[in-house]
């Protein structure tokens, strides 16, 4: 069923208001899946935050337009499967890593930072961790040096306190 006009219009006002907010797109052309797969794959991209859609590629083209996505464009063609986020790795470890259980996915092209990126370029993106993984990952090397002087002072003041305990024990029986 095609889309009037006004239908059209608020298609493209949709998708370039979510480029718009977005850090990442990924194409991968989705020839083959079954309803169910898709299905499966858009649960889970909104469980990641990923707006994902299928769209018509002249108005994936239009909505673009202006925007660090534009890059991309060249890669529009055939049916494609466009996944944005405002994560920057979100969409593209999203559809890299249902393409890796289906070979009927295939991962075509994305952009990140204004940068046209190839299928390669999209399973890099997708294998840096996530934001919350790499906070964490910073989060332990910042504590690490705190907690091995913690460990250090703690086995310094076991060793003095060990040792001090029998000679306070010596001084306090000759007192009795």
């Amino acid at each position: 069923m095609s889309l009037n006009r006004n239908e059209k219009e608020a298609v493209i006002a949709e998708v370039a208001a979510q480029a718009g907010k977005s850090q990442t797109l990924a194409l991968a052309e989705y020839r083959g899946l079954t309803v169910a797969q898709l299905d499966a794959l858009r649960k889970t991209a909104r469980a990641q935050g990923v707006y994902l859609h299928v769209l018509k590629n002249t108005l994936a083209r239009r909505a673009v337009a202006g925007t660090p996505f534009e890059v991309a464009a060249e890669s529009m063609s055939g049916p494609l499967i466009y996944g944005f986020s405002e994560d920057a790795v979100a969409a593209a470890k999203v559809i890299a890593d249902f393409a890796k259980g289906n070979d009927k996915l295939v991962i075509k092209a994305g952009a990140y930072a204004g940068k046209a990126l190839d299928a390669n370029g999209v399973k890099a993106l997708a294998s840096i961790p996530s934001k919350e993984v790499l906070l964490a990952q910073i989060c332990g090397l910042l504590q690490s040096p705190i907690s091995g002087l913690a460990r250090v002072l703690a086995a310094v003041g076991e060793q003095k306190g060990g040792a001090a305990a029998p000679a306070a024990a010596e001084e306090a029986a000759p007192a009795a």
